[in-house]
């Protein structure tokens, strides 16, 4: 099993809609690390890490996220050198 790790930005309406907390439960659901945080200007940033299968998952449920949420775009971003936390988190 092939590991993966990627590092996105989701632009929409994605802050004040529960993204950041679906997308937790979503990331701990198909078993992978992270973290997720609201940016400045309205987008959100998460690191994924797992199973190449389950991100590959995970990009594909980012694309519409929750209820309520509207995605215009998921953005790859180089994951540049990144500690993984062994768990998923919401960072402030």
């Amino acid at each position: 099993m092939s590991t993966r790790t990627v590092m996105v930005r989701i632009r929409g309406r994605v802050q004040g809609v529960g993204f950041r907390y679906w997308t937790q439960d979503e990331a701990e659901r198909l078993g992978l690390a992270g973290w997720v945080r609201n940016e400045p200007g309205g987008s959100v940033k998460a690191l994924l890490s797992g199973a190449d299968e389950a991100v590959a998952e995970m990009l594909e449920r980012l694309r519409e996220g929750p209820r309520g949420a509207v995605v215009s775009e998921v953005e790859m971003l180089p994951p540049g050198v990144q500690d993984v936390p062994a768990d998923f988190r919401i960072l402030r």
